[in-house]
């Protein structure tokens, strides 16, 4: 479990094909990883198969590739990464499964005084479980539906330490991102679809 607020921005060193999946190697700051943890990578749970110096190497599943954009990363991308929540933590940000529900794709950036909107259109399963004022995690970071702006079109606004301390603001139109619904949302859209016709 995560809270979608990012402690460090990573860096891809590797991508090897292996097994269906693959391996990614992590240049992180992370001093005291331990073999068998958690850690969210632009929002997907992933697991640390090993140490490598300066950082650590995770086991990208096949499930996981097809439900991701991870098929496309490059030696040299940045990535959002937060360890696992402790029991005590504060919970500064949403409850974060660290589950992709899909990807999303940014159709529209644009500035608004001390703020930036972005427009992503998103998978049915993640707008039909989508408020306003509701929140998303998006490239592992939890933020407010600022509003519905269309169709399947989900808003955020990043505020000036979203867009410095996380890979949000280096994304362009087109850009395709990781997106998690809310879980409250995703359970209640997912009782009434089975139980919808007995209210």
């Amino acid at each position: 479990m995560f809270t979608g607020l990012v402690t460090a921005v990573g860096t891809i060193r590797s991508v090897r094909p292996k097994d269906g999946g693959l391996d990614l190697v992590i240049r992180a700051p992370f001093k005291s990883l331990a073999l068998g943890e958690s850690v969210a990578v632009d929002g997907a749970c992933l697991t640390v198969a090993r140490r490598a110096p300066g950082g650590f190497a995770v086991h990208v599943v096949a499930t996981t590739v097809a439900r991701t954009a991870f098929g496309e990363y490059q030696p040299g991308r940045l990535v959002n990464l937060e360890r696992a929540l402790r029991v005590g933590d504060r919970l500064g940000g949403h409850l974060v499964q660290g589950h992709v529900d899909g990807v999303g794709r940014i159709r529209r950036i644009r500035e608004r005084d001390d703020a930036r909107l972005l427009d992503i259109t998103a998978p049915a399963a993640v707008a039909e479980s989508t408020v306003a004022l509701g929140s998303v995690t998006v490239d592992g970071v939890s933020l407010t539906v600022n509003a519905l702006s269309g169709k399947r079109v989900i808003q955020v606004s990043l505020i000036p330490y979203t867009l410095h301390h996380t890979t949000l603001g280096e994304r362009r139109t087109g850009d395709r991102v990781h997106l998690e619904g809310d879980p409250i949302g995703k359970y209640v859209a997912a009782w009434m679809s089975r139980h919808g016709e007995s209210i």
